[in-house]
């Protein structure tokens, strides 16, 4: 019904920067909200950063807040997230999720639609 497709992961030096894309298909993508998440092995999955329908609110973890941030397109379908000043702890699989609503959501309870994961790897 709804597909999502990440692009973008790597790896990247401490300080350096990334840019997650996300394209969405299967539904009209400016209804809902979008999110990021992130996973590191052994570790529950993280809310990264949040975007409503339009584009107009976002939200951020406090540990990326000034260092990522979250913008969509609707009119191409997409979702981005651009990581600056990467830090070792930034390494996880990064997951983009299509929210239910149109509003921001925290908690991956709230997300139907996931794309398959990146891997972004920070070395020191």
């Amino acid at each position: 019904q709804v597909q999502l497709v990440e692009s973008g992961g790597g790896l990247v030096q401490a300080g350096g920067s990334l840019r997650l894309s996300c394209a969405a298909s299967g539904r009209t993508f400016s209804s809902y909200a979008m999110g990021w998440f992130r996973q590191a092995p052994g570790k529950e999955r993280e809310f990264v950063a949040g975007i409503s329908w339009s584009g107009g609110s976002t939200s951020y973890t406090a540990s990326v807040k000034g260092r990522f941030t979250i913008s969509r397109d609707n009119a191409k379908n997409t979702v981005l997230l651009q990581m600056m000043s990467l830090k070792p702890e930034d390494t996880a699989v990064y997951y983009c999720a299509g929210a239910r609503g149109s509003f921001i959501e925290s908690t991956s309870y709230f997300y139907d639609y996931w794309g398959q994961g990146t891997q972004v790897t920070v070395s020191s």
